[in-house]
């Protein structure tokens, strides 16, 4: 029953770490953004989160065309996919009717 027991937990403390390191981050997304994409876009990671409602980047994201957005808005900029989820949820938190506002 020991070994059960062990098991059991060192199971579940595998999968609490692997599933909070799977998951995208406000601030890296912004690290990423200022030094990926703010010299190339021009502009500020408020104006650029800005374009689009937090209902709009959704759509854009669920359809999988968040990369494509991003280099439309940014035209200079590539967005590598290992980014996108980073930076999806910075514009997600920072965007237009979000009432945030980031110190990029």
């Amino acid at each position: 029953m020991n070994k059960i027991t062990k098991l059991t937990v060192s199971t579940l403390l595998g999968l609490a770490v692997l599933s909070t390191t799977a998951t995208a981050d406000v601030k890296k997304g912004q690290k990423i953004y200022l030094k990926k994409l703010k010299a190339k876009c021009g502009f500020s990671g408020a104006k650029f989160a800005h374009k689009h409602t937090q209902d709009e980047w959704e759509a854009i994201k669920e359809a999988g065309k968040f990369g494509e957005e991003v280099t439309k808005i940014c035209p200079k900029a590539t967005l590598k996919p290992k980014y996108e989820n980073d930076v999806y949820d910075f514009a997600y938190e920072y965007a237009k009717d979000s009432g945030n506002v980031p110190s990029c």
